[in-house]
């Protein structure tokens, strides 16, 4: 089975031109097949106060009313991206640029409203990725590039958490390959003290990972990412990796990058 990695990035390599430079020459050295997923919140967040259209958040998430819906089409699925493919191909990464709607790769569903209505926020099921479509693609000799939209199938694009695009990704295409999930932010991974940038933990179980949360050293906003990124080993991913983008380059000569989760240390 050939090795796949998937590399979600935000807004710390986003924003910062030098840092997204480096991180995607990075990206282009790794080996095998990739895949790269990004948002851009705060650049669409920016472009709507241009506008003149307000930007509401409920725990982080973002409403997406028709007109926000237009600002994030742009920014995601327009700017971004198509910059970051542009400079994939600078250095060699013969990159495609995606929403979920291209070649029907990732179908959702619009999230119901309950308490709060999201607008038009898409859910992903375990029928949503087009795993087989997507392993041609990379076959061929692409590597996709998706930015945080996808589709429901009736002509509605839908914005879309990259977190979770990421990790979908990563379960369904993990019958086909080793898949590795890369997550990377503004920490170097998950630490033993938050103010030490340097307390690396290098290696978490479900075991550790229990004892870590009893010694309250991880807690309050790391616990969904790690959630979810056991879930996920859980559904058949190899590993996810938590780790700064700036290190990336570390994996390509073998050296320890970020916290690596598995089911086995």
């Amino acid at each position: 089975m050939k090795n796949l990695n998937i590399i979600k990035i935000g807004g710390n390599v986003i924003d910062n031109s030098e840092n997204l430079y480096h991180f995607l020459k990075d990206f282009t050295a790794l080996d095998g097949y990739k895949i790269l997923v990004h948002g851009g919140g705060k650049v669409a967040t920016q472009l709507a106060e241009t506008l003149g259209i307000e930007t509401q958040l409920v725990d982080g998430r973002r409403i997406t009313d028709i007109e926000t819906l237009r600002v994030v089409t742009m920014v995601y699925g327009g700017l971004i991206n198509k910059n970051i493919v542009a400079q994939l191909q600078r250095f060699g990464t013969n990159a495609i640029g995606l929403t979920g709607a291209d070649g029907n790769f990732i179908r959702t569903k619009k999230r119901p409203v309950k308490t709060i209505d999201y607008g038009f926020v898409g859910d992903i099921d375990e029928k949503s990725i087009d795993s087989k479509a997507l392993s041609k693609l990379m076959e061929a000799g692409f590597a996709p590039v998706f930015c945080a939209l996808t589709h429901d199938g009736e002509g509605q694009l839908l914005n879309t958490n990259a977190d979770t695009i990421a990790s979908a990704l990563a379960v369904a295409l993990s019958d086909l390959f080793e898949t590795t999930l890369i997550y990377c932010f503004e920490k170097k991974g998950v630490l033993m003290d938050i103010n030490d940038d340097d307390s690396i933990i290098r290696d978490i179980n479900p075991a550790r990972y229990e004892e870590l949360k009893k010694r309250q050293i991880i807690h309050s906003g790391m616990l969904p990412k790690l959630d979810n990124a056991f879930t996920a080993i859980r559904c058949g991913v190899k590993a996810v990796v938590i780790g700064h983008s700036n290190d990336l380059g570390e994996l390509k000569q073998n050296k320890p990058f970020g916290t690596r989760l598995s089911k086995n240390i």
